[in-house]
């Protein structure tokens, strides 16, 4: 009797034993490789990929002009290329300057017309922003843009299918700065480099401090072993 006992307690405890292996190789089962891209459920990209030494500088422009050829001369010194996205009303406004960012040979991407929350608007709002900034754009450029960046980084799944359907992909951000509300370049600084990732995307505006950390931004970067590369070129080669 007492062997029988014995002899069920050790099936038992094998039995446990196997499930818990099952168990562990499942989780690695399905746990994404390592090429994959930083992405929520929903495909939003928060970062590149992380199998790649690349940073990419973000900037959001519906305002700024005093900054912008600053900011222009500093990437040129430095021989980088990264990615503007840019607002439609500031465009319709700026011509010679958004000419400027495409001459420079920098990407451009859409940052909506009116600077609205998109999360807040329905499926025809959601495409008159991203479409209206498009096709100025293409009119002004002859660029065909493919990366959104939501105003405020507010977006909804109606945004996400508005952008899809139009051939975007929907950009966020793994660093901000916070420049719009913090004029403070050591900050700023310090906010852009700290802890960096493969992929990272930093996000900025054209602001005086961030004009003068951004030279100090490049070399910190540079220093670490990454390489700044725009947006495209970050989350390219992933398996999403």
């Amino acid at each position: 009797m007492e062997k029988n006992r014995k002899i069920k307690i050790v099936s038992l405890l094998s039995n446990l034993v196997i499930i818990c292996v099952l168990v562990v190789v499942s989780v690695f089962t399905i746990l994404p490789s390592s090429k994959t891209v930083s992405q929520n459920e929903n495909g939003v990209y928060y970062s590149g990929n992380p199998d790649k030494p690349y940073i990419s500088l973000m900037v959001n422009v519906y305002w700024g002009n005093e900054y912008l050829e600053q900011m222009l001369e500093i990437f040129s010194e430095n021989g980088i290329q990264t990615t503007f996205f840019v607002g439609g009303t500031w465009a319709s406004k700026n011509n010679e300057l958004l000419q400027k960012l495409k001459d420079a040979g920098h990407e451009i991407g859409n940052h909506g017309f009116f600077h609205k929350d998109q999360d807040k608007l329905d499926y025809a709002q959601n495409k008159s922003e991203i479409l209206n900034n498009h096709n100025l754009i293409k009119e002004l450029l002859g660029v065909e843009m493919n990366l959104f960046a939501p105003p405020s980084g507010a977006y909804s799944s109606i945004t996400l299918d508005v952008a899809e359907s139009l051939g975007y992909k929907t950009i966020m951000w793994s660093k901000d700065t916070i420049d719009w509300r913090d004029h403070d370049a050591s900050l700023i600084l310090k906010r852009a480099t700290t802890n960096l990732s493969n992929g990272d995307l930093i996000l900025m505006h054209p602001t005086e401090a961030t004009v003068q950390a951004l030279s100090d931004i490049i070399a910190n970067i540079k220093s670490q072993g990454f390489e700044i590369v725009t947006v495209s070129k970050n989350i390219e080669e992933t398996e999403v």
